[in-house]
């Protein structure tokens, strides 16, 4: 199985995005050694996978250019909706169900709670912030697109909330601020 990065410059810093030939496997707000050996570490098992190979998103370097291409619409304001293939195995069944839910559900622009999520789920609204925490595809796989009921909540990526707030107001679900 091949894997490849692709790094798009933003307004949040340096976001780089993890491919296979299935898809985008990981994203991060920085592009360090230290993400790329830990995507290619939690990889390492699926090396020699023989259901590997050329999967729904094409070649490796066709999906690894749309990941690029697509995440540089998205932060340029010209792109509402990733339409690039996403590779899941990274995540727990669990995380899954949570994460794709998010991913197909809530659209640019909007937003979801915690609690919302966690009514559709049947999961605690305490795990479904760990889940958001732990989503190895941020921005992407938009977890940034659930709040607390009475605020932001959390965010790990990029500078914290201010990154979710950042993402937030970009996509006009939260008003520009005055400074």
């Amino acid at each position: 199985m091949g894997l490849s990065f692709v790094s798009v410059q933003t307004d949040v810093g340096l976001v780089v995005a993890a491919v296979t030939p299935e898809g985008v496997v990981a994203t991060s707000f920085e592009d360090t050694p230290e993400f790329r050996e830990r995507v290619q570490e939690r990889l390492r098992p699926f090396l020699d996978d023989p259901e590997s190979g050329d999967g729904p998103g094409g070649s490796e370097a066709a999906v690894r250019d749309d990941v690029g291409d697509q995440l540089a619409a998205y932060f340029g304001g010209e792109l509402k909706e990733f339409t690039i293939p996403i590779d899941w195995r990274l995540m727990s069944k669990t995380q899954r169900r949570v994460l794709g839910l998010l991913f197909e559900s809530v659209p640019y622009g909007r937003a979801v709670t915690y609690g919302d999520l966690a009514n559709e789920t049947g999961i605690p609204a305490r795990a479904i912030g760990s889940i958001m925490g732990s989503n190895p595809i941020p921005i992407i796989v938009p977890c940034h697109r659930v709040v607390a009921g009475g605020g932001l909540g959390g965010f790990s990526g990029g500078t914290g909330v201010e990154s979710k707030r950042w993402l937030l107001t970009m996509e006009g679900h939260l008003p520009p601020t005055l400074f």
